[in-house]
């Protein structure tokens, strides 16, 4: 079953973050029900996959101002077929940014996600409103790199840690800031 590496990882990301256990089961209740659950023709939503992506310093995060959503988000996107989450992720990641070198944290940290989060998006044409069943993953960048804005885009910026509240209030955006700041032991506290 496609499913199960995915079922599987919401499981690993349920062990190390037992508070973000409604969400999970959101996604895993959601994942179970359709098998069709990668693809975007699943209407009532479909599965994406997200990068929080840090500088090689480790003091900014890459943001990008979303074109059609009109807001400061992590890059990312749809699944389109593929069941393994992390590659989506790597795939969005690369195309929104220009970014050629990006890795995982090294060791067992890197491959349970960041953030697993479900959010609305709002109808638009002729498509409908759904939800994305996102699971996110913190990356690094290597090397400066230069970014070239997607056709996504209005923008992309590397925004140091302390300025990411100025862009955004969004809870899941924050959310991420403050576990990727835990996972890269700037926030050891924070777990």
């Amino acid at each position: 079953m496609a499913r199960r590496p995915l079922l599987t990882l919401l499981e690993a990301f349920l062990a190390r973050h037992p508070e973000d256990r409604k969400r999970v089961e959101t996604v895993t209740r959601f994942v179970r029900a359709h098998p069709d659950c990668f693809e975007r023709s699943c209407l009532p939503g479909h599965v994406t996959g997200s990068a929080w992506i840090v500088s090689p310093d480790r003091r900014a995060v890459l943001l990008t101002h979303h074109r059609k959503l009109d807001r400061w988000l992590q890059l990312g996107g749809h699944a389109d077929g593929d069941p393994d989450v992390l590659a989506v992720a790597l795939r969005e990641a690369r195309e929104e940014s220009g970014l050629e070198v990006l890795q995982r944290l090294p060791g067992a940290g890197g491959r349970i996600p960041l953030d697993v989060d479900v959010h609305e998006i709002p109808a638009r044409g002729v498509e409908p409103a759904h939800l994305h069943h996102d699971v996110r993953f913190l990356l690094t960048a290597s090397a400066r790199e230069p970014l070239r804005v997607s056709q996504e885009s209005h923008e992309l910026r590397w925004v140091p840690w302390e300025e990411v509240e100025r862009l955004t209030q969004e809870e899941s955006i924050l959310r991420m800031q403050r576990r990727a700041r835990a996972r890269l032991g700037l926030d050891p506290g924070l777990g």
